[in-house]
Order: C-alpha cells, then sequence, then structure tokens
C-alpha cells in the first residue's frame, strides 16, 4: 500500500516544476499533521524545497544555474489560497505587468485581507499589506490592476502616453470592465480609467 508520502509525491509530479503549494492542497488525502511530516520528509530528500511557513515549491531546475526561484505570481497564487484571502497586485509590481515600468521589483506588493505580513525568498521579498475592502473590490480583474498602477505612477506622471499604453495592452473585454470599476477609482483614476476605454475624460 502506498504511503501518505509517495501519494503527496504523486500528485506534486502530476503538475509541473515551478508549482508553488501549501499543505491545503493536500487536505483531502489525510490528517493535516501528518499531511505536514510527509512534506518535511520530502522537503529533508530534496524532491520539494520549502520556501516559508506553509509554503512550498516543486523547483525548475536550470543545467548551470541549478534550482531556479519560482514565478511570483506561482507564490501568489499560493499564498492566496493558504491564507484564504484575495491578492491584489500593487505599486511597482502592478506597473510592470501592464507594461507602464521596466522596473522589475525585488518587493513585490500585494494587497490583501488580514494583517500586514512579508514572504522573503532568497533576494524576493514579497508584502501582503492589509488593505480595506474597498481596495480590493476589483482584485482580480484588470481594472483593480489599472487602479494600483496608475496610483503607484501618481498623477502627475500619467500623460497620454500611459493612456495610449494602455488602450493598445487591454482587450475590449478589460476596457468594458474598466467602466463598470470606475466607482472603485478615485476621480482622477476613473477619469483615466474613461480615457483608457476611449470615452471623453
Amino acid at each position: 500500500m502506498q504511503t501518505l508520502g509517495r501519494t503527496i509525491f504523486q500528485a506534486i509530479v502530476h503538475h509541473q516544476r515551478g508549482w508553488v503549494f501549501t499543505p491545503r492542497h493536500f487536505i483531502r488525502l489525510g490528517d493535516p499533521r501528518a499531511i505536514g511530516v510527509a512534506l518535511t520528509h520530502l522537503t529533508r530528500k530534496g524532491a520539494i524545497r520549502r520556501l516559508d511557513r506553509g509554503l512550498y515549491d516543486y523547483p525548475r531546475q536550470h543545467p548551470k544555474l541549478g534550482l531556479l526561484s519560482p514565478s511570483v505570481d506561482a507564490i501568489a497564487d499560493a499564498l492566496s489560497d493558504r491564507d484564504a484571502t484575495r491578492l491584489q497586485p500593487s505599486g511597482a509590481y502592478a506597473a510592470n505587468l501592464l507594461g507602464l515600468s521596466d522596473q522589475v521589483p525585488m518587493r513585490v506588493l500585494f494587497l490583501a485581507a488580514g494583517k500586514t505580513r512579508k514572504v522573503k525568498i532568497g533576494k524576493l521579498e514579497i508584502v501582503l499589506k492589509r488593505a480595506m475592502p474597498r481596495n480590493l473590490a476589483a482584485a482580480g480583474r484588470t481594472s483593480g490592476l489599472v487602479i494600483q498602477a496608475l496610483r503607484y505612477l501618481g498623477q502627475r506622471h500619467v500623460d497620454e502616453s500611459v493612456v495610449a499604453k494602455l488602450r493598445d495592452r487591454l482587450s475590449p473585454k478589460d476596457k468594458a470592465q474598466l467602466l463598470q470599476d470606475l466607482r472603485f477609482a478615485p476621480a482622477w483614476i476613473a477619469a483615466i480609467m474613461r480615457a483608457v476605454a476611449r470615452e471623453k475624460a
């Protein structure tokens, strides 16, 4: 009969390398304590890697560089699952995702429900910052990303070139969503969202 550890590892390898996960992913396979012990054994064997408390990955390997860091998106998905909360990319990371900044931040900010907490993985620091429900209302939608990116850039630094970049990048569906979510944005950002959706600001 297969041990719990083998069953869990089979479930892990079913995913591609680079997958980030938490013990919650295996809750149907057994007792939480037993799952924790199994993950500890797999970590000691080098089959998986522990990134943080209750956070693991099935690491990607490079022939010269060795083990690679997981993507920010993969980490965020797992943290969202672990903490049972929605995450909204914010700050420089939101601007980078939309192509409004070339900066690749080593400190990535997400807005989240619950208390502020940090996760350090190598040189990368991920901050989950407590936010009001209003700031999470559009989380998971392009409109939420646009609101946070524009907030990061600041009103004085948002010109027609920024509007043009967003128009080119966003799909008609995304633009329609901007108009639906105007109520979640400050007045100056709402005006820019209208302009991006080709309405009069």
